[in-house]
């Protein structure tokens, strides 16, 4: 446990963040936490709990990629014997034993460079949107393509590759996998509990926020990596155009010569479309109800999924830096 460390990064989380801090402290290992311009006391907080504090330079635009990647070159300095670190959102917290379950992991097969393994939302019950999320965590164990912003990574490795890329503001986890992965390490994903979310969406609005910020997400993976032997998120950006922009026009283009059955056409390939995501979701142990509700919000995400994936288009076209969309707060 000693040659483990932990690093938090946060803005505004309160309570949660206390939780947070207080699931990993007390357990032999470095805890850092990572700042972003918190109007709280969440510094304080951090500072009477005894871990290391970081405050991010806001003149430099913020994404959470620079924040983890100041809070693992942070943590070399003053435990520079480090092997792995733990990463994790402020607004969640790591259950006991999935440290040293993932150390395990990492300690036993050295060509595994990432070990993550079940994000749970902790009130799935206060809002659809809530209960979104937690099937979104319920991925397929295993070796995976990606980890989210929990997991344990080896830090010989992520040296290596140099950190997170800084510049990203969404999407900064799978970036970092498809680097790994082409330096020849695996992310394994293992079938026991790791955190618990406290995703706080209860509202339209901050779904509409956060799936515009996936489609940004997917926009600049494709152009980062798209050209590589996997074509890194290239699938899911063509899709995100095809089902929001260009089905809708030729079906309206079609309207009178098919005398409307276009627009049947399209609602009908909208509904399998929505249907295999509700199956999906039901091979994952989910009830009907929530499945039916997956598979709906899959069709209407695309919409905001192609705002996102314009505005990457257009931050590049103007050379501009994209300003990070943050779903907390939200309309």
């Amino acid at each position: 446990m000693q040659l483990i460390g932990v690093v938090v990064i946060g803005r505004n989380e309160g309570k949660r963040l206390q939780q947070c801090l207080l699931s990993v402290i007390g357990k032999e290992t470095t805890v850092v936490y990572v700042d972003s311009g918190s109007t709280d006391t969440s510094v304080a907080l951090a500072g009477l709990l005894g871990v290391h504090v970081v405050e991010l330079d806001l003149s430099i635009p913020f994404t959470a990629a620079r924040a983890r990647n100041a809070g693992f070159e942070y943590l070399l300095q003053v435990k520079p014997e480090v092997e792995y670190v733990q990463f994790v959102d402020g607004d969640c917290w790591i259950v006991d034993g999935w440290l040293e379950t993932a150390a395990r992991e990492l300690d036993t097969h050295p060509e595994v460079v990432v070990v993550c393994g079940r994000r749970r939302e902790e009130f799935p019950e206060h809002s659809i949107y809530n209960r979104l999320l937690d099937i979104e965590w319920n991925t397929p164990v295993g070796e995976a393509k990606a980890c989210g912003g929990d997991s344990m990574i080896r830090v010989t490795t992520l040296k290596k590759v140099g950190g997170f890329n800084p510049l990203l503001i969404a999407g900064e986890e799978p970036e970092l996998c498809v680097r790994l992965r082409q330096s020849g390490g695996k992310i394994l994903r293992l079938n026991a509990d790791m955190t618990w979310h406290d995703g706080q969406m209860t509202r339209f609005g901050q779904w509409w926020k956060r799936s515009v910020r996936s489609g940004h997400a997917y926009a600049e993976g494709a152009w980062l990596h798209g050209r590589s032997p996997e074509h890194h998120w290239v699938k899911e950006s063509v899709r995100i155009w095809m089902w929001s922009l260009i089905l809708p026009l030729l079906a309206i283009a079609t309207f009178l010569p098919t005398h409307a059955f276009s627009i049947m056409l399209l609602f009908l390939a909208n509904l399998f479309s929505g249907y295999r995501a509700y199956k999906y979701t039901q091979s994952r142990g989910f009830d009907q109800k929530d499945a039916i509700a997956y598979g709906l919000f899959c069709i209407l995400g695309k919409f905001p999924q192609l705002i996102g994936q314009s505005q990457f288009f257009l931050y590049k076209l103007s050379n501009r830096q994209p300003t990070i969309v943050e779903y907390k707060g939200a309309f």
